[in-house]
């Protein structure tokens, strides 16, 4: 939680001024194609601190063209998403986890601190606002994505002295287009997400534009994604946006569900954290986070150890991976089945989402904490 001596906007000094032309709400959409009605915006800068929040109607922001985040990528998000509940309450998903991770970011990229209650408190104000946007689907959520630049007006580069915190929200089905089947990755060491004291840690734009020329070059390869690789040994990291997960019978013939550890190149995803939590407290198998090696799984391909590899994150949740290209030769994994760990996983997460249950998991838009 965020120290009470941070100079920080209040959510009890939120300014509020409604749409008068709300837009229809489409049935189905693409994910973050279309937006809900009104917006956060809440700007700093060095001299006054921050200025006082707004939620207004959602449009267009207006920024000097030697703006720090154009030119030097002085900027920041999160990504988070809000659930209709069965009992139709809106929840959501561990909150908190998400704005100390932006507190993290925002000090790695020289931006202001912010208060993290005081925020949660008026993206709530927020999502209340445009709570009607919130589908009634289980498939489908409202994704709520606060955004921290710098706004600095030179093109010197150094800490900025002027700054903007934004919330916007949008609908949000399927992240991926291969519902009911397996993602296929690409795993090339020459292109590496993200590097020891860099900061594959924290959620910044940089690290996701980046990844763009290896994601295309992964389609020129008939695969939808990337596994990024690290280091001389080809340590598995991340595949594409998302946090990845091995089960299978490890080198000492026990049951095991491993993570790559939290060593400053992979990002502390909630879903990440919320499987490892979930999955220890069934006490039924090892759960480790722990170096795992290409090495290591074509090992346990080869010996059939292997049960299933998946994906993780907030937007895609939980996403299996049917078969990885690597040099030169496709391997083919443990083939998706219902009775799959990440089929159990992702049905007691969608009974969380629906059911409101899991305790500290959740905080109701009608509770502050």
């Amino acid at each position: 939680m965020a120290h009470s001596r941070i100079n920080s906007f209040k959510a009890a000094d939120l300014i509020i001024q409604l749409s008068s032309t709300p837009k229809m709400k489409p049935d189905v959409v693409d994910f973050g194609t279309v937006f809900t009605d009104h917006m956060l915006t809440v700007e700093w800068n060095a001299i006054e601190g921050w200025q006082t929040p707004l939620i207004r109607p959602f449009g267009n922001l207006s920024l000097h063209p030697a703006c720090s985040s154009l030119h030097y990528g002085i900027q920041l998000f999160e990504g988070l998403m809000v659930y209709r509940g069965d009992d139709n309450r809106l929840r959501l998903f561990r909150p908190l986890m998400n704005m100390s991770r932006m507190a993290k970011s925002a000090n790695r990229a020289c931006l202001p601190a912010f208060d993290e209650s005081e925020l949660l408190e008026c993206i709530r104000r927020l999502v209340e606002i445009d709570q009607d946007w919130v589908p009634c689907s289980e498939s489908s959520s409202l994704y709520i994505r606060p955004t921290l630049i710098g706004t600095e007006p030179s093109l010197g580069v150094k800490k900025p002295t002027r700054a903007l915190l934004y919330v916007i929200l949008c609908q949000a089905g399927s992240y991926f287009n291969t519902e009911g089947k397996a993602l296929s990755l690409w795993a090339d060491p020459k292109y590496t997400r993200a590097w020891k004291g860099g900061t594959g840690d924290c959620k910044m734009g940089g690290n996701y534009g980046g990844t763009l020329f290896a994601q295309y070059e992964a389609g020129s390869h008939g695969c939808e994604q990337v596994l990024w690789l690290y280091g001389e040994d080809h340590q598995i990291t991340e595949a594409g946006t998302m946090n990845i997960f091995l089960h299978w019978i490890n080198e000492d013939g026990e049951e095991e569900l491993a993570t790559p550890p939290l060593d400053g190149i992979i990002l502390p995803g909630v879903t990440r954290q919320s499987i490892l939590e979930l999955t220890k407290k069934w006490d039924e198998f090892k759960v480790l986070e722990r170096y795992l090696t290409m090495k290591q799984l074509c090992s346990a391909l080869k010996q059939q150890r292997l049960k299933e590899m998946f994906g993780s994150g907030t937007a895609c949740r939980i996403c299996p991976v049917g078969n990885i290209m690597y040099q030169g030769k496709i391997l083919q994994l443990p083939c998706l089945e219902k009775s799959s760990l990440s089929s159990r996983i992702a049905a007691e997460l969608a009974d969380i989402q629906g059911l409101g249950g899991a305790g500290a998991l959740w905080q109701s838009l009608g509770e502050r904490r």
